[in-house]
């Protein structure tokens, strides 16, 4: 299951009605062990209980060996605790010899919830740790992106805001989201572009921008990204990741290095239940169209190649930005020739919903662009969110809509 689904699919259990937070955990790490895509065979939450100082398994799931409910590990004594404070995800070998008798000698954790001192030392409320034939980086970028999610669900369900000073701030972020969004249509050289978005709410988690980059005006950078969750905490990080991206391109620098500044900028700027995806790539003057990218997560963008009248997808070169620090970026090029047509675009749009609960897709997606290949960007564009909300008007999920057309006319 690849990064953005597995967080569509705990954000969709998590965001039911429980009767507690705990139980919430529950029911997540139950139904993430039982899916066999996902690929975990066995799960534990730990609870951190302040006045002990230390943690007890609140629940325990799966194939592996159970832990006594009166077990406690000592939060101050075990350096794996306060070190998750810090990284989030850790993998590791066990130490703890009582674990060790019972078949743990690998572990994989993630802290999840609000951070609780002990002694001045920051520990997470809650530490999941689940279990998987392979315990490698993969497994760790997706605990980190359940960890993400479960941490967002938490907060989400102990922080409320008074309906006038809720109205009020979502004034104020709707009015600085447009400010920022650029023009919808834009020309460079040889191509044509075209960008839309359609927020769920009053105002959305996805953003797209064009820069201007160098002295030359050889480059464009174009760039489309969706902050996960929705409303105002959602646009609010896109805003900054939008603004922090206009300044790192002012410097021409390569893009697998902007990348890489970005992922560790969402990662120490924003709290644990924060992560965003990001496609970004530069235009060139070059005769062949030449078209450098990092996908940073993000949807695959859909490449029409007329003369062939083939697609094709530009698949991910890196993790999501946030739960991963280090991560690294690997840059890929294609050539856009004319009446070639690259379309970027949010989860939103293949996985509107219709009233069946079916979601509209790659394949619908890749029927509608053939069929507006001949049109211009903006034509391409609106066709695409027109058909999106038809096929979606009594849907029961709705998301952020985001599309941008590059499309090369000569």
């Amino acid at each position: 299951m690849d990064q953005k689904k597995l967080h569509k699919f705990v954000e969709t259990i998590a965001s039911q009605k429980f009767s507690s937070d705990e139980e919430m955990l529950k029911r997540v790490i139950n139904e993430i062990v039982q899916d066999p895509s996902i690929g975990f065979i066995g799960g534990r939450i730990w609870k951190l209980y302040p006045e002990l100082e230390g943690y007890k398994v609140l629940y325990q799931t799966g194939k592996m060996g159970k832990i006594e409910k009166t077990f406690i590990i000592k939060a101050l004594e075990y350096p794996v605790f306060e070190n998750l404070a810090q990284y989030r995800t850790i993998l590791g070998h066990e130490t703890i010899e009582a674990l060790r008798k019972k078949g743990i000698f690998k572990y994989s954790a993630s802290g999840v919830g609000y951070k609780v001192k002990i002694q001045g030392k920051a520990f997470y409320e809650y530490v999941i740790a689940l279990n998987s034939k392979n315990i490698d980086e993969e497994l760790k970028i997706n605990l980190s992106i359940i960890s993400t999610a479960l941490t967002s669900q938490i907060k989400q369900r102990r922080i409320s805001h008074s309906a006038n000073q809720l109205k009020a701030d979502i004034d104020k972020a709707r009015q600085l989201q447009r400010s920022i969004l650029p023009e919808h249509e834009f020309k460079f050289h040889h191509f044509e572009v075209y960008g839309i978005t359609d927020p769920a709410e009053i105002v959305g988690g996805d953003f797209f921008d064009y820069l201007d980059i160098g002295e030359n005006n050889d480059k464009v950078g174009i760039a489309i990204g969706d902050a996960a969750s929705k409303g105002i905490a959602a646009a609010a990080e896109a805003m900054y990741i939008s603004g922090a991206l206009r300044m790192a391109t002012t410097f021409d620098i390569n893009i697998s290095l902007i990348m890489n500044q970005m992922n560790e900028l969402v990662n120490k700027i924003f709290e644990d239940d924060k992560f965003t995806s990001l496609f970004y790539g530069e235009l060139t003057t070059n005769k062949n169209g030449l078209f450098l990218y990092a996908n940073a997560g993000h949807n695959p963008p859909l490449f029409y190649k007329s003369k062939i009248n083939k697609i094709t997808y530009l698949e991910t070169t890196g993790p999501v930005l946030g739960p991963a620090p280090q991560s690294k970026y690997t840059v890929e090029n294609i050539n856009i020739y004319p009446d070639d047509i690259l379309v970027l675009y949010s989860d939103g749009v293949t996985e509107a919903a219709n009233n069946k609960s079916s979601f509209y897709g790659e394949q619908r997606l890749n029927t509608i662009v053939r069929k507006l290949k001949d049109k211009s960007s903006k034509e391409i564009a609106l066709g695409i969110l027109e058909d999106v909300i038809k096929f979606s008007r009594n849907g029961t999920y709705n998301d952020d809509k985001t599309i941008v057309v590059i499309k090369r006319t000569y």
